[in-house]
């Protein structure tokens, strides 16, 4: 099964495309510039992997939370894609990607992006599985669901995402920054974890609504000038 996922959530675009031979993948620090950017990502992937798109049997992108422009330019593209190809689309939530490489870190996992507002994105997850709701919170309040969830004070905590360098200094003043560490990579696109879930997603028969939309945790700036 060919499989094409994009990750246009954070500033960080990256796009990846699993063939039979392998998984191609790209990454562009794009700022604001992943409209430009997107398609001819994969366009190249589809040469690299010597493929055409109507070849593609699945195209997954991110669900959100994350940048308001970025999703909705992931999801345009996604759903563009797989109407005109006929193909099921695939959404899934940014931070369970983020945390998915840390399926089997001994501890708490918290994906975190930078919302703005002093406030983060961010969830808590250990073995896997999701212990809290999607978040849209302050570092204090981000310090209180780690302390109520770890099983001791010497749980090991691990931040990851675009956000977790500011998560991490925000959190020191609420909560001691013993056994809580910064994945070294934090800021990489999340488009090969988008297509190692999107694998599990076929086998549970989970696919989404062609004619849904991004998940947003918080209005936009124009939604709440507009009232």
């Amino acid at each position: 099964m060919n499989i094409l996922a994009l990750d246009t959530a954070a500033q960080v675009l990256s796009a990846a495309l699993a063939t039979e031979t392998g998984i191609s993948y790209t990454a562009i620090d794009a700022g604001r510039r992943h409209s430009e950017l997107l398609m001819d990502s994969v366009d190249m992937l589809c040469k690299i992997a010597g493929i055409k798109p109507e070849d593609i049997d699945l195209i997954a992108c991110m669900k959100g939370p994350g940048s308001f422009t970025g999703l909705r330019i992931g999801f345009s593209a996604a759903k563009g894609m797989a109407l005109a190809l006929k193909k099921p689309l695939a959404a899934i939530p940014t931070l369970d990607c983020l945390a998915y490489p840390f399926s089997i870190w001994p501890g708490i996992v918290v994906p975190a992006m930078d919302a703005k507002k002093d406030c983060f994105f961010a969830a808590l997850y250990r073995d896997g599985q999701l212990l809290t709701d999607y978040m849209d919170a302050s570092p204090q309040a981000l310090a209180k669901e780690i302390t109520l969830t770890r099983l001791s004070p010497d749980e090991r905590i691990v931040l990851t995402g675009c956000g977790a360098d500011l998560l991490y200094s925000r959190l020191e003043a609420y909560i001691p920054l013993t056994h809580i560490r910064v994945d070294p990579v934090s800021k990489r696109g999340g488009a090969r974890e988008l297509i190692e879930i999107a694998k599990s997603i076929i086998l549970s028969n989970s696919i989404d609504d062609i004619y849904s939309g991004p998940v947003y945790l918080r209005k936009s700036d124009a939604e709440l000038k507009m009232g």
